[in-house]
């Protein structure tokens, strides 16, 4: 069976260069720019993994996580946050927030093939309490 990946960004260059790179890669791709279609598309086709960038403009990525978390429908996805923001303390609170795990940008994309593969193997699914 195929993965199924659902990208949220609303940088259009990232969202398609994201898309290509993992359809390459052999992953079904969803994408959204911005929260509530990610929400929408996460809530229709319960992805394996989401990756979100944490700033975006209608509604940031922990605003998404949460509202994931708190639906017994999309609560399992495996939750990656991609962002520019380096300092440590942002890692620590999207781990915090409940996502998986974390991306600083740039990356290189053989690290985020990774650490979905990661996930994928872990089990993928997850289990946390809502908010």
């Amino acid at each position: 069976m195929m993965e199924t990946i659902l990208i949220i960004d609303d940088y259009k260059d990232i969202l398609e260069n994201l898309t290509e790179y993992f359809e390459m890669e052999g992953f079904k791709v969803l994408s959204a720019n911005n929260g509530r279609k990610g929400i929408e598309l996460a809530r229709e086709y319960i992805p394996d993994i989401i990756i979100c960038d944490c700033l975006m403009y209608d509604m940031d990525g922990p605003e998404v996580l949460r509202l994931l978390l708190a639906s017994p429908e999309t609560c399992e996805i495996s939750f990656i946050f991609s962002t520019s923001l380096s300092q440590k303390l942002d890692s620590e609170n999207a781990i915090k927030l409940g996502a998986d795990n974390f991306i600083v940008k740039p990356y290189e994309l053989d690290v985020l093939l990774k650490m979905v593969k990661s996930l994928i193997k872990s089990g993928s699914k997850r289990h946390h309490e809502a908010f």
